[in-house]
């Protein structure tokens, strides 16, 4: 676990780390609720397609993960290495969960496409195939947001208060 500051810090700082850790917050949320609408519908595969759903969710998975991780990149890691300067566990810390961005933007583009996919050209889709990649992507998406509830959250709200 990421050591806290250690040092006295201004009301401001610590309301903009209150501020920061309700940001997280919510963007935990969003994506947490992606995980669950992508889990219920890898869940109905092969049986039914629901069409709307899969066009729906093939829309928004990029779109949120992408928004979260603009959030973390710039603006709560920035704070956290100026919360944490000369700090090499937290640095090691961004710069995995940066890299896990990556992985995950890339797996969400392809996932898209598989998505729309499947309501192009039903025919051709491999259903099963699709509900295991679903079902890999939100798992490891799942991971990484329990990595941020779990330590950079309370990392956040023990600095603020």
């Amino acid at each position: 676990m990421i050591s806290s500051l250690g040092k006295s810090i201004s009301p401001q700082t610590r309301a903009d780390l209150a501020k920061l850790a309700e940001r997280l917050t919510w963007h935990i949320s969003m994506q947490s609720s992606l995980c669950g609408r992508l889990e219920d519908f890898a869940d109905t595969l092969p049986a039914s397609v629901e069409a709307r759903e899969c066009v729906l969710l093939a829309r928004c998975i990029l779109p949120v993960l992408k928004r979260a991780h603009r959030f973390e990149e710039k603006t709560l890691y920035p704070a956290l290495r100026a919360a944490f300067v000369n700090d090499k566990e937290i640095d090691q810390t961004i710069e995995r969960l940066r890299f896990e961005h990556w992985e995950d933007e890339s797996f969400a583009d392809e996932l898209g496409d598989r998505l729309k996919e499947l309501i192009a050209n039903p025919e051709k889709c491999n259903v099963e195939s699709l509900a295991y990649m679903l079902r890999g992507f939100f798992e490891g998406l799942r991971r990484h947001i329990a990595f941020e509830r779990e330590h950079l959250l309370p990392l956040l709200v023990s600095e603020a208060s």
